[in-house]
C-alpha cells in the first residue's frame, strides 16, 4: 500500500485549472522530486497532501486512510507526521533560532522545557548550525535560515518531509549544502522525501525518482537517467532551460531566428 496516494485530483481557483486529474502514488521511504513550470500545480499538490487544500474532485490518501474529508482536528494530528520546509523558510522573526525550532514541540507535545531545548539543539547540530541558537533569523544568511527552518521541520521527527523550492534564492554552493542535507536526513531519519524544485542540479542529485507536472497533469515518472533520456519535448526543454518561440513572444525580432544576432 502506498504511503501517499493522490487519485484523480482536480483543483481550480476561479476559472484557472491548477490540477487536472492528477494521479500519484509514493511509497514509504521514497525520495521523489517534483518538477514543472511555474503554475503547473506543484505547491498546490503539496498542500493537498497535508490537507491545507481540499480537492474539488478526487481522493487523497495517507497511510491507508482517506484524508480529504477529515475534520480539521484529525488533520492536525495527521500533520504532526509531516515536516514542511517552506519556500522562504517562514521563520518567526521575533523568535531566536532555538525558539523557532522549539515552537512545534511547545505547541504539540507535553515535554519539559529542558527536553525541548535539548531536542532543538540536537536538530540544529543535525543541520550543521549548533552555534546559532541564540541568534535572530535576521542575523543569518539565506542559506542558514533555510537550514534552521529545516531543523524546525524535523523537530517532531516526521515520517514525511515536504520541501517547497528548498534552494530558491541560494547560490550554487549554498544550494548544494541544502541538497546534501536533504540526502542526509532521508538516509539518517529514514523519512519519505518529496522535493518540489525548479533547480535541475538539485533534482538530479536528491531524487531517486522524478515526476513532472504539466498543466496540472503528470507527464513523466521515472528515474533521473530516464528523465535525461526521455523523448518528451516538454521535459527535454525544462531540463535544458529552453523556452519555445511562443514563450519568447515579442523578444524574437521579426525576421530573426532563435539564437541569431540581428544584422544592422
Amino acid at each position: 500500500m502506498p504511503l501517499i496516494e493522490l487519485k484523480n485530483i482536480h483543483k481550480r481557483f476561479g476559472s484557472q485549472v491548477v490540477l487536472d486529474g492528477l494521479n500519484l502514488s509514493i511509497e514509504r521511504g521514497e525520495s521523489v522530486v517534483v518538477i514543472g513550470a511555474s503554475g503547473s500545480g506543484k505547491s498546490v499538490m503539496l498542500k493537498h497532501i497535508v490537507g491545507l487544500l481540499r480537492p474539488d474532485d478526487g481522493e487523497v490518501w495517507f497511510d491507508g486512510r482517506r484524508t480529504d474529508g477529515l475534520q480539521e482536528r484529525h488533520l492536525v494530528e495527521m500533520r504532526k507526521r509531516f515536516g514542511f520546509l517552506f519556500q522562504m523558510g517562514a521563520l518567526f522573526d521575533s523568535m531566536t533560532c532555538l525558539e523557532n525550532i522549539a515552537f512545534p514541540l511547545v505547541e504539540h507535545t507535553r515535554r519539559s522545557r529542558a527536553d525541548i531545548e535539548l531536542i532543538a539543539r540536537e536538530k540544529l547540530a543535525m543541520v550543521g548550525l549548533p552555534e546559532v541558537g541564540p541568534k535572530m533569523p535576521a542575523q543569518l544568511s539565506g542559506g542558514q535560515r533555510k537550514r534552521v527552518a529545516l531543523a524546525r521541520a524535523i523537530a517532531l521527527e516526521p515520517e514525511v518531509i515536504l520541501y517547497d523550492e528548498p534552494t530558491t534564492g541560494l547560490d550554487p554552493i549554498r544550494s548544494d549544502v541544502i541538497n546534501e542535507l536533504i540526502l542526509k536526513l532521508t538516509r539518517e531519519l529514514q523519512v519519505t522525501s518529496i522535493v518540489v524544485t525548479h533547480d535541475m542540479a538539485s533534482a538530479f542529485k536528491v531524487g531517486k525518482r522524478i515526476v513532472m507536472l504539466y498543466h496540472g497533469r503528470l507527464i513523466f515518472d521515472g528515474t533521473p537517467d530516464q528523465a535525461r533520456a526521455s523523448g518528451d519535448e516538454n521535459l527535454r526543454r525544462f531540463i535544458a532551460g529552453e523556452a519555445t518561440d511562443e514563450e519568447l513572444g515579442p523578444l524574437l525580432l521579426p525576421g530573426v531566428r532563435r539564437g541569431m544576432k540581428s544584422v544592422e
